[in-house]
């Protein structure tokens, strides 16, 4: 099913408001997860309402939260979210860090106590789009092997880079640092098809492309994913006094409580290290140089980070986001949610 993007966005802020929350928070919700969509990043899109409308309506996202703001230093910052819906609190901690960035040259704002937060490419494009660079990470449930090991410890830990060019273009990296983001798997769980065999294990150990078995996810790299996760963990979860590693808690195990998860935020300000013009014309530089270079045999072209996205986000822009139907038959219907996430493990049907 294709819909446009306006009408994938009033469709989601219909069904989270009728979930419970508010109009203004429902409407950054949306925008986050249209974001995703229409970059082609479906695991991070519409197909999260029905998990988060069951977790608005049960209480486990604070329809009211009191944000609070403390700067700590002329640089540093942190944005507590109450265990509001994360996409918001995140978006204002970005907002925060953008204007001290702009004023000292560096801001590193944490994000404590928040739901999901979804595709972190959305906070780095904001700091992008005000010519400044943009970096974000973020904790998630533990459902990782640490390497050499059998038991899952992190998260899918993403990471997240944005900086811009000349005139509107930004350069965007967003990455888990599993081989594959869990939300990959719940996207190929509803469009029943198999996964690589390279990006999780059953809970025999044993490497499976199929998504329904999935128990536990591998790092990226072996141990240098491992070392990310960690880092990642460590710079958005211990950093902020907040639970970390398999302290972090499940996405589905008691949709009544706050998830308390952390976020971090760093932005730069190129025009404090060096001529501005000059750091945007030479990221574009690096688009071009990229670009240009020879293919190797199978590929038609050499893209720049994050380039198949801006290019499949062309595309919807102009013909449309194609959309599960079962996700846009749950969108259209009046069923709040169907009572199917909570109190399950993470890797729940």
């Amino acid at each position: 099913m294709k819909v446009t993007k306006q009408n994938l966005h009033q469709l989601i802020c219909t069904k989270l408001t009728r979930a419970g929350l508010s109009a203004s928070h429902a409407d950054v919700v949306a925008d986050v997860l249209v974001h995703a969509d229409v970059r082609g990043v479906h695991s991070h899109g519409a197909m999260r309402v029905e998990y988060y409308a069951e977790r608005i309506s049960k209480g486990g996202t604070n329809v009211s939260p009191n944000f609070t703001f403390e700067k700590t230093g002329p640089c540093s910052a942190v944005l507590d979210g109450d265990n509001g819906a994360g996409h918001v609190a995140a978006r204002q901690a970005m907002e925060h860090a953008v204007n001290m960035a702009k004023e000292n040259g560096v801001a590193v704002v944490g994000v404590r106590r928040i739901g999901h937060s979804g595709a972190l490419s959305y906070y780095v494009q904001q700091a992008a789009r005000e010519g400044l660079i943009g970096i974000s990470v973020c904790q998630s449930d533990p459902m990782v092997v640490p390497y050499g090991g059998a038991e899952a410890y992190y998260g899918t830990n993403p990471i997240a880079f944005a900086a811009p060019g000349e005139g509107n273009t930004l350069i965007t990296f967003d990455m888990a640092t599993t081989v594959q983001a869990w939300g990959k798997i719940l996207h190929a769980r509803s469009k029943h098809e198999a996964i690589p065999d390279t990006w999780a294990v059953d809970n025999q150990g044993v490497k499976t492309n199929d998504p329904f078995q999935v128990h536990t996810l591998l790092p990226i790299a072996g141990p240098k994913g491992y070392g990310l996760m960690m880092m990642v963990d460590v710079l958005s979860g211990i950093l902020l006094g907040l639970p970390f590693g398999n302290r972090v808690s499940s996405m589905y195990h008691d949709l009544t409580e706050g998830r308390n998860l952390g976020q971090l935020h760093i932005v730069l300000d190129p025009s404090f290290f060096t001529n501005l013009e000059e750091f945007r014309c030479n990221i574009t530089q690096t688009m071009r140089d990229l670009n240009s270079i020879q293919p190797a045999p199978g590929f038609e072209k050499v893209l720049y980070p994050g380039q198949n996205y801006d290019l499949i986000e062309q595309e919807n822009e102009a013909n449309g986001i194609e959309i599960v139907d079962e996700v846009y038959e749950y969108l259209v219907s009046d069923v709040i949610h169907y009572n199917k996430y909570d109190h399950k493990d993470p890797f729940a049907t």
